[in-house]
């Protein structure tokens, strides 16, 4: 058990996945004088909400929204988003860009000492190999992933919004989020497999960095105990990563063998899927379906290229490390995985 010097804290999307993590490690901090989650839900199940924590239901992406509950806090921790390829581009901009925007203001005026934004290294989205990729490397230019778009036009708003010693600002980049809990990434996958709707785009040997919830969480409290101990601290991104990159298919396929599936051996190549990706992009705005579409430009070469990041800025401004490896993370995943 952690301790910190008195703190009041503010969790957006606190009962979401990486905000219940979140959550609890803040909740686990001697020190730690009040904490809040910030969600949707107007009344959320009381067994969602852990002991020692309130909830407060709030629409950042609304203008006029009350945010009153800011004066009760210090710090905030900004994770709520609209993740994922369903939607148009004005959903993620409210609930991306003009949310980050009211929140950010409001936490300015109402006396907010720190603000630690949850990023996603795909604000520097390229259609390219990434390889030990650096904060160096340029923000994203196209509108290929309205996700990606709108987290970069939110990160480059905190990080401007940065003042030394009065309003600390910065973002830390989580890559690929996985592990117990998780409503997105691996669940999603797995049915694709038993629906027989899932092919390996590309060569099959891109090589990732799939960073553990555990981790992710862990590199929140590491931001704001360095925030504390450097109140000049801020004004930059930090990749978050596991530093263990894996070859992503023949991972998945050993997902696949301990859940008694069948291993994945059909492909399909990397041009092939991002055309595909294109036209059902097109096809799914002009009909305004609802659904995720089977493919994207984005999602293609997200599977097809290598992604992995370097977690040096991270090591030496916010003493970053991974608390859990990849084998480690596995034997605490599985039991869950196998639920599913």
């Amino acid at each position: 058990r952690g301790s910190l010097p008195a703190v009041k804290v503010a969790i957006t999307g606190g009962l979401g996945f990486v905000g219940t993590a979140v959550s609890k490690r803040v909740l686990d901090l001697d020190g730690v004088r009040k904490v809040i989650a910030i969600g949707r839900n107007p009344s959320p199940k009381s067994s969602l909400v852990p002991e020692g924590m309130e909830y407060v239901s709030c629409d950042l992406s609304q203008r006029k929204t009350s945010f009153d509950w800011l004066r009760e806090v210090d710090t905030v921790f900004h994770i709520a988003a609209k993740a994922g390829i369903r939607g148009s581009f004005g959903e993620y901009q409210a609930a991306n860009f003009e949310a980050t925007k009211h929140l950010l203001a409001a936490s300015e005026a109402s006396g907010v000492k720190r603000f630690i934004f949850t990023s996603t290294p795909s604000v520097v989205f390229s259609n390219s190999d990434v390889r030990g990729g650096s904060e160096s490397m340029p923000y994203l230019t196209r509108r290929v992933s309205p996700y990606a778009f709108t987290k970069a036009m939110a990160e480059k708003l905190v990080l401007g919004a940065h003042k030394p010693g009065i309003f600390q600002t910065l973002a830390i980049r989580p890559h690929l989020v996985w592990g117990e809990n998780d409503p997105h990434l691996l669940p999603k996958i797995i049915v694709r497999h038993r629906q027989k709707r899932l092919r390996i785009v590309g060569h099959g040997t891109n090589k990732m960095d799939l960073t553990h919830i555990d981790n992710v969480a862990h590199a929140h409290l590491c931001a704001l105990e360095s925030m504390l101990k450097n109140q000049t601290l801020g004004g930059k991104a930090y990749f978050i990563a596991q530093d263990e990159p894996v070859e992503l298919w023949p991972w998945l396929n050993h997902i696949f063998q301990e859940l008694g599936m069948p291993p994945l051996s059909q492909t399909i190549s990397f041009p092939k899927a991002y055309f595909l990706g294109f036209v059902l992009e097109k096809a799914w705005s002009a009909l305004r379906l609802s659904t995720d579409p089977p493919m994207t430009r984005f999602v293609a070469s997200q599977l097809a290229h290598d992604h992995w990041f370097s977690t040096r800025s991270a090591n030496v401004d916010l003493g970053y490390r991974p608390i859990i490896d990849m084998e480690q993370a596995m034997k605490k995943s599985l039991p869950w995985l196998r639920q599913l």
